[in-house]
């Protein structure tokens, strides 16, 4: 009896298992609007620690009894606290997060997507905090990193547990509301990195072009991806097709929404781009390919197996960005009442670029927050 410390990779899985429990975030309001723990059976509570300090007697009996009780703040200090005062009032087991949210908006967690032909693997790595989505492709001794935040550790333990050596990493895009891990695990395992080479006009560092209809091969069984150009969310956006049955949308397509083409200041220029990509481009494609985007907003978006996709088939028939008929309509929706911008996001792209270069520290709370990629939904 008392109080436990619980790590945010198991946390995460409870989560992605769909468990119940509860959460009391003692982080201020504003915070707690702004970006929570979500999960479909996770009963959530906000009251702040500043109306704890003198006890917890006011909330003893919202506290259920019944379930396990976490609670969370945003570095750990304050959650351990209200957490120890809990188990006094009340008795039994609490639990803090250790590390607080910070450490919540930094877990990846590797999900098997599925298997691909000739042997190779596809995952998909869970930032479940943050709501990135990252992939990784692997055959035949090698691999192929898709869209990798800077946490770069979760990667090679990863690579390192299936004995694969990387050979490619490649963002979709340049991104804007996390600080991209391509380059750096790049030059660790001596790989090629691709970007998209209009969306690289003002970077400081080489790279080999993503372009429409190139093809990258992994490992030998050849595990195709095949690059598809699909600009809106940036001019540069490419989309990929991997082994024929995944398409690995970017910033463009989500499962519950579609990208927003502003966070370069250049919407007007780019929502007519977005619309050719979503209501003509992607609509030649196969039907029965899998969606995998690279990132996701709600805690509806997670399967059963904590994996965010869709066929595209499915998406055409319930997405709304996917059935707007007119178009000045669908116009206004992409670029009117859009939510909030990242934190931080211009800091982000010019980071990305190589013309910014913020301390560990920094990077860290630049990136505390929701992702904001999507247009509402």
């Amino acid at each position: 009896m008392g109080i436990q410390a619980i790590q945010a990779k198991t946390l995460a899985k409870k989560v992605m298992n769909q468990e119940n429990f509860f959460i009391l975030d003692v982080r201020n309001e504003e915070q707690f609007k702004d970006w929570k723990v979500e999960g479909k059976n996770v009963e959530i509570m906000n009251k702040p620690y500043f109306e704890l300090l003198d006890g917890v007697e006011s909330i003893a009996e919202e506290i259920p009894t019944d379930k396990e009780v976490i609670v969370v703040c945003a570095k750990e200090g304050s959650s351990q606290f209200v957490a120890d005062q809990l188990a006094e009032e009340i008795g039994g087991e609490f639990f803090y997060l250790e590390g607080g949210m910070k450490t919540w908006s930094e877990h990846l967690e590797p999900v098997k997507v599925g298997d691909l032909d000739g042997g190779g693997e596809l995952y998909q790595f869970v930032r479940i905090g943050k709501g990135c989505l990252s992939y990784a492709v692997i055959s035949g001794g090698e691999a192929a990193i898709v869209d990798p935040v800077r946490l770069t550790d979760a990667y090679t333990s990863f690579f390192e547990e299936k004995n694969v050596q990387l050979k490619h990493a490649i963002d979709t895009h340049l991104h804007a509301d996390h600080i991209s891990g391509g380059r750096t695990l790049a030059e660790m395992f001596d790989a090629v990195y691709w970007l998209p080479s209009a969306d690289a006009t003002e970077v400081t560092f080489s790279y080999q072009p993503l372009e429409d209809e190139t093809t990258i091969n992994v490992g030998k069984t050849n595990i195709d991806i095949q690059a598809l150009y699909s600009p809106g969310h940036t001019i540069g956006s490419t989309s990929l097709i991997v082994d024929n049955k995944y398409l690995l949308t970017g910033d463009i397509l989500f499962v519950d929404s579609i990208g927003r083409p502003d966070l370069a200041g250049k919407a007007e220029d780019w929502v007519g781009d977005l619309r050719e990509t979503l209501y003509n481009r992607y609509v030649d494609l196969d039907e029965q390919l899998i969606v995998l985007p690279a990132h996701f907003s709600k805690k509806e978006e997670l399967d059963e197996n904590g994996r965010v996709m869709a066929p595209l088939k499915e998406l055409y028939a319930r997405n709304h960005g996917l059935n707007i008929e007119e178009e000045e309509t669908f116009r206004k929706t992409v670029t009117e009442n859009l939510p909030p911008q990242p934190n931080s996001y211009e800091t982000i792209r010019h980071t990305n670029m190589g013309t910014t270069f913020p301390s560990e520290e920094e990077q860290t709370e630049m990136e505390i927050g929701p992702n904001r990629c999507a247009i509402s939904s």
